[in-house]
């Protein structure tokens, strides 16, 4: 009669060790997930400050362009103080 309840606390004991990790892993998850969201959250504003400062620059580029006139392929910055000259 020993041995079978020996059998059933080990089993017992097993399974709320299982529980316990269970509830464990579960916690951890959400702490992971709402780390995730946090890191997501600042990608995604960081993204938006490089866009807005990207943006003054892309238009300056543009009337660069436009003002001497051509595409950037055909322009390098030259040795004379980094002046654009027509190669």
């Amino acid at each position: 009669m020993f041995w079978p309840m020996l059998q059933v606390a080990l089993a017992f004991a097993g399974t709320a060790v299982l529980g316990v990790l269970a509830v464990r892993v579960g916690f951890e998850v959400r702490r992971l997930s709402r780390a995730v969201g946090d890191s997501a959250e600042r990608i995604s504003r960081a993204a938006e400050q490089l866009e807005r400062s990207a943006a003054p620059l892309a238009a300056r580029s543009g009337a660069l362009r436009r003002e001497v006139g051509g595409s950037a392929a055909e322009y390098r910055a030259g040795e004379n103080g980094g002046r654009i000259r027509k190669e």
